[in-house]
């Protein structure tokens, strides 16, 4: 079942985006340049993206500006980011495990305003607009943690800070 690989590759991911949230320094104006989004915003991203996954998995299509207003997760603590994801995550795995073979197949729509953002499969949103989005920004993530001297969790391999993860 296709499911059953994704879930490992989800599993992976949330663990070290998690590991990721747990060292984001309370630094909420902190962005590394001018057009970079600055970290009170960036972390609680990456935090609700779960709901975006789930979302995906869930329904056939979203469009941005219908429905009620998306709640973003504040900018409090670690831990508050961490649990936020966590919650989000835990819905996507278990919406991944009820994802039969044939619904990855079926068509999914990203809009905004009626204007298609994104339309391919359910496999290619889960992909790309979700979890290669979750891993783009963890990445830039990264880098805020390693301009604010916060050790970097060990990823695809060792990180310099944290050989013990492998």
């Amino acid at each position: 079942m296709i499911s059953d690989f994704l879930l490992s590759e989800f599993d992976a991911e949330a663990k070290t985006t998690a590991l990721t949230l747990e060292r984001v320094p309370m630094k909420a104006d902190f962005a590394p340049h001018a057009k970079s989004m600055p970290l009170g915003k960036l972390a609680p991203h990456v935090a609700e993206l779960p709901g975006f996954g789930h979302t995906v998995l869930t329904t056939p299509e979203l469009d941005f500006s219908a429905g009620p207003p998306r709640t973003r997760p504040g900018f409090e603590s670690p831990e508050q980011l961490v649990k936020a994801f966590q919650e989000g995550a835990a819905k996507v795995r278990i919406a991944l495990k009820q994802t039969t073979d044939a619904a990855w197949s079926d068509p999914w729509k990203l809009s905004f305003q009626g204007k298609t953002i994104f339309s391919g499969s359910r496999f290619l949103a889960y992909r790309e607009m979700f979890l290669n989005h979750l891993v783009h920004h963890r990445a830039q993530l990264g880098v805020y943690l390693r301009l604010n001297d916060k050790p970097l969790p060990a990823t695809y391999g060792p990180s310099a800070d944290d050989r013990m993860g492998f």
